[in-house]
């Protein structure tokens, strides 16, 4: 299966990390700035890095930007300009926007204008963010250590209909299921012969590694 493919526009402190997190993670990323020295010390990290102004159309159709799973509008220091960029990404066809915002008008703004997510860094990590981009199935995380999480995911669809024991999560995936969210209810601890339909959201325990398998699973 090719990586996921991720654009950064703007690279600032946010942009930064953001970018070293999904490369760390094993996915392609092309970082993009209008300043020549940002750019250069991101060719040291990023998949691909561009000098270019996030607003020139021309550019970024030659780069390709509406094929990408997803581009993260992380220019900060310059609202309009943030804003005109995420306008245009939406209307260049990109399949998910995220914007990033500076407070709270800002980010009614940009979802007035259809970003499919707007997210605030003084609130939102950007591993946080990182992970939840990486994955269709990540919902939530809670760090417990360096190397061990929880983490909230919609079931994967090969998971329907299966049960725990079938699926083997505990030895062959080396998570533990806490708990079962369905609708309204909660099944704790669920034993090895709990079925899962469609709609589940597991609350699963596991070395962060093991859950990165577990949230890319389709």
């Amino acid at each position: 299966m090719k990586p996921k493919q991720f654009a950064v526009l703007g690279i600032g402190r946010f942009g930064e990390s953001l970018i070293k997190e999904l490369v760390r993670m094993g996915y392609e990323v092309l970082a993009v700035d209008v300043d020549a020295d940002l750019v250069q010390e991101a060719m040291e990290y990023a998949t691909h890095a561009v000098q270019a102004d996030a607003m020139e159309e021309s550019v970024l159709k030659s780069l390709g930007i509406k094929n990408f799973d997803a581009v993260i509008v992380a220019i900060g220091e310059n609202i309009q300009s943030n804003i005109f960029t995420t306008i245009l990404m939406k209307e260049l066809g990109v399949k998910k926007v995220v914007a990033k915002a500076g407070n709270a008008l800002h980010g009614k703004v940009l979802e007035k204008i259809g970003a499919d997510m707007v997210i605030y860094p003084e609130r939102d990590m950007a591993i946080k963010l990182a992970r939840t981009l990486a994955s269709q199935n990540f919902l939530e995380q809670i760090t417990l250590s360096s190397d061990y999480s929880i983490i909230e995911i919609s079931i994967p669809r090969s998971f329907i209909n299966k049960n725990l024991r079938q699926i083997g999560v505990r030895p062959r995936m080396n998570v533990t299921v806490l708990a079962i969210r369905r609708g309204d209810e909660i099944i704790v601890v669920p034993g090895p012969d709990q079925n899962l339909i469609n709609g589940d959201i597991l609350v699963v325990l596991g070395h962060n590694q093991d859950l990165d398998d577990l949230s890319d699973i389709d």
